[in-house]
């Protein structure tokens, strides 16, 4: 059974309860036990983080880089391990576990070089004797909230940078795929990391995150998850004065303008639609097709659909399941939904059981076409993978009905057209805007974040941006 870790100990939560978390694609199957903690234990995170945070801040920014880089190492000498345990708890494919890992270590590394340089600016003073010049500095301790759809990529993104620049942290990963978090927090322990640094805390978000959000000791509070608990997050934390930096959902786009590809359009759509069982908050899950390529896209996309393998991740096929049974009935209920409104059901929409399916959290790829824009299954976020076909007139009618929704975090557009690309870019309301991409994927290097919706839209992630967040800026006047 795992432990927390507190000030540098494993150590068993006071509460004497756990819970467990099974593979999704085998529920039979065990794969972790963990502490359901309470906010005794949340409090005792925090207070460790406080005493450790002046000491950590004062590190040299290469020592802080290089217990990073020592993270990273060990991070790649586990990959394998990590790839396979990823799998299990969480139900990705190796082909999209993989990547991920890779991810995460790469983020260690991105982040243990920009440790080195990350300080401040000097400024030309208005007078002579003088220097003028600005200094990066620590926030204090931070809280970091993190998904179980990208339960290794996620909290690397958010504890990197918090540690790069000084920060003492509070982690809380999501309780259906903790296993990533704790083996990036015993690498950071083995690179010698000093107690108190970082501290990991399983259990309810009603216990240990609302501790985390409210505790006078905490300074900046780091959510990627739903927008209901993202919102209930940011406006507890800023009450307090924290600041705050949300990532919520999103309702992706994906526009097929009459001059595009169809072949590249079908494989962007299905790829981002059904990639990671639709399992990410920048998923496609609308395509919004000119009328004039409708018919090909649709057949494309139902082909795709019908010829992705769907079983357990380990075995080397295209889908996996759903991460939990309250997933899968959310996605069945929305499915439902979408029937009753008056789309019609092109292919797949049924729960897979027997076989290798038993035990599972199955459903088939799922594509809708006959699809109203003001449907619900067209403005809410549904999480698993079903697709949306919308049929435009022009691109006009495109762009109002890709930013016809509460969200703004991805969108795509496939086009032959630069005129279209450059109007798509300008006009699009999104945090991420892609030409002849998929809606999913990111670089590390740049920065990330949504709008409307999708974000508290305060401070945006990864790249230099990431290190932002954690940061406040202190100007300095020399007068000699």
């Amino acid at each position: 059974m795992a432990s927390n870790f507190i000030d540098g100990d494993w150590i068993e939560s006071t509460t004497g309860e756990t819970f467990e978390v099974y593979n999704p694609a085998n529920t039979d199957e065990v794969v972790g036990e963990y502490p359901q903690s309470s906010a005794k234990e949340a409090a005792d995170a925090v207070d460790a983080a406080a005493a450790a945070s002046d000491e950590w801040a004062a590190t040299p920014g290469p020592e802080r880089g290089a217990i990073l880089t020592g993270a990273a190492r060990r991070l790649e000498d586990r990959r394998d391990e990590l790839v396979e345990t990823l799998t299990r708890e969480e139900g990705k494919t190796h082909a999209e576990a993989e990547p991920e890992v890779g991810r995460a270590i790469d983020i260690f590394y991105y982040y243990g070089q920009k440790a080195k340089d990350f300080g401040g600016t000097v400024k030309q003073p208005s007078s002579p004797d003088m220097n003028l010049s600005t200094r990066k500095e620590p926030l204090g301790v931070a809280a970091l909230i993190t998904p179980w759809n990208y339960p290794i990529a996620i909290p690397a993104w958010k504890l990197a940078p918090a540690l790069a620049t000084g920060n003492a942290v509070v982690l809380k990963p999501a309780s259906l795929a903790p296993a990533m978090a704790v083996n990036i927090v015993e690498c950071l322990s083995e690179a010698s990391l000093p107690d108190g640094v970082v501290n990991l805390v399983t259990g309810p978000g009603s216990e240990v995150g609302e501790t985390f959000t409210t505790h006078e000791d905490v300074d900046a509070v780091s959510f990627t998850g739903s927008t209901a608990v993202g919102r209930h997050v940011y406006e507890t934390a800023a009450e307090n004065q924290k600041r705050t930096q949300t990532e919520m959902g999103g309702k992706n786009p994906t526009i097929v303008s009459e001059s595009a590809d169809v072949d590249q359009a079908v494989e962007i759509i299905g790829a981002g639609g059904f990639g990671v069982t639709g399992q990410a908050c920048t998923a496609c899950s609308r395509a919004i097709v000119h009328e004039s390529v409708l018919d090909e896209v649709v057949e494309g996309l139902v082909d795709y659909a019908e010829s992705t393998e769907v079983g357990p991740g380990a075995e080397g096929y295209d889908m996996g399941p759903q991460v939990s049974e309250d997933e899968l009935e959310s996605t069945l209920e929305y499915i439902d939904v979408a029937q009753e409104e008056g789309a019609t059901l092109a292919a797949g929409g049924e729960q897979l059981m027997g076989g290798r399916f038993e035990n599972g959290h199955y459903v088939e790829p799922t594509v809708f076409t006959d699809v109203d824009p003001e449907m619900r299954i067209a403005q809410e976020e549904v999480f698993g993978p079903v697709v949306s076909v919308i049929s435009v007139e022009s691109f006009e009618e495109a762009m109002t009905v890709a930013n016809g929704v509460e969200y703004g975090l991805s969108a795509s557009i496939v086009t032959d057209d630069l005129a279209e690309a450059n109007r798509f870019v300008d006009e699009i309301e999104a945090g991420v805007a892609k030409v002849n991409q998929k809606t999913t994927g990111l670089e590390l290097h740049v920065p990330f974040g949504g709008v409307k919706q999708s974000s508290s839209n305060t401070y945006r992630e990864q790249g230099e941006a990431g290190l932002e967040f954690f940061t406040t800026t202190k100007t300095v006047y020399k007068n000699y």
